[in-house]
């Protein structure tokens, strides 16, 4: 069951959002399957980014957790277990277990690299011949979201932690020969507006999928998102109450999808056409295949499908491979059309007129 508890924070409810379903569709997959390796939102300020990705955090089930563990042990996986914990374990304590919200964490810009990782205390280390450890917001975020925000205005030196925790899934802090190792196991959000400056290439390439949310330009929806937004500020318990059903709907469904996703089949024939589109469209690496090929079976299971369709990967393919396409300054193309034009090569189908169109079709 959902948190519910959480309404107290009055958090904009995730089924009541309008709009950006590419944003919104990214998100899930990655808290369905969060090898994936997080999503990149660039946009214009004022589109609901932060909104989102908190409404997300609050939709999802609660977790439990190794009580008064700072770093969200699970009672029962090794893997997201602190060194504490499994000593515990082999000592035959019977730990008792308590049920958190999902955490969601927010890395402000100017944050430290021991505000991050956490610290050691040397003198109290060598003198009492214990590890002294002050746990950082990796600590915290371990089983949860990580989000930072204008995160193409951090400290490369901190995208790289990040970056290098999201994908091992551990932190490691080490000072004058002590060392200390925990789980970090989050998804890793960020989000950012491309006129205050892009990611390195290297590392926008090291997030799982990218997304481009742009102002709504219809006058009917933003209207339907105004009116939204004024009666959710005059009344968040009985706005949640509204739509409390579909809210409840959508988190069945991730977990189920998360259930599903073990026994989602991709065929043999789908991954040679993924990577022969990640091959014509000139990707380095091998990331690209990988995060299309998990999105894609994240994406099946969260249909409630047991076997990758076509339609599975055309509906992620451009959110997977946009930001590692190498940029060509003068090219007028958006690297998601591009995509989009080798997917249909590729794939054999017409070549659609509108692109816009097209992925609106997509996502409905």
């Amino acid at each position: 069951m959902p948190v519910s508890q959480r309404s107290q924070s009055r958090v904009f409810p995730f089924a009541a959002i309008v709009g950006q379903e590419e944003m919104k569709l990214a998100l899930l997959l990655n808290v369905i399957d969060p090898r994936i390796g997080g999503v990149m939102i660039m946009g214009d300020r004022g589109t609901g980014k932060s909104t989102t990705i908190r409404a997300l955090a609050d939709l999802l089930p609660g977790i439990e957790v190794v009580a008064g563990d700072p770093y969200n042990s699970a009672p029962d996986d090794p893997d997201l277990q602190s060194s504490e914990v499994r000593q515990r374990l082999d000592h035959g304590e019977t730990l008792p277990v308590e049920q958190r919200q999902v955490p969601m964490v927010d890395l402000p810009l100017g944050a430290t690299e021991d505000r991050l990782c956490g610290t050691i205390d040397i003198e109290k280390a060598l003198s009492e011949g214990v590890r002294a450890f002050e746990p950082g917001l990796l600590a915290k975020a371990n089983r949860g979201l990580l989000y930072v925000d204008e995160v193409n205005l951090l400290d490369d030196h901190l995208v790289d932690v990040l970056l290098d925790s999201a994908a091992s899934g551990w932190n490691t802090v080490e000072r004058e020969g002590v060392s200390v190792r925990h789980p970090a196991r989050f998804v890793l959000i960020g989000s950012g507006n491309p006129e205050e400056g892009e990611l390195r290439p290297q590392l926008l390439d090291r997030f799982g999928m990218s997304v481009e949310v742009r102002t709504v330009r219809d006058p009917e929806l933003r209207v339907q998102v105004v009116d939204q937004r004024t009666r959710f500020d005059a009344d968040p318990d009985g706005f949640a109450s509204e739509v409390a059903e579909q809210q409840a709907t959508i988190a069945a469904r991730v977990v189920e999808a998360r259930e599903r996703l073990g026994s989602v089949q991709l065929d043999p024939d789908l991954r040679i056409r993924i990577s022969a589109v990640c091959g014509e469209l000139d990707v380095d690496g091998l990331r690209g295949d990988i995060v299309t090929n998990r999105a894609a079976r994240a994406l099946a299971a969260l249909e409630g499908r047991s076997e990758v369709q076509e339609s599975d990967v055309a509906r992620v393919v451009a959110c997977c491979l946009r930001h590692r396409l190498r940029k060509d300054p003068l090219e007028q193309i958006d690297s998601g059309d591009r995509v989009v034009k080798v997917f249909c090569k590729v794939f054999e189908q017409a070549e659609p007129e509108d692109m816009e169109a097209f992925q609106l079709a997509l996502a409905s």
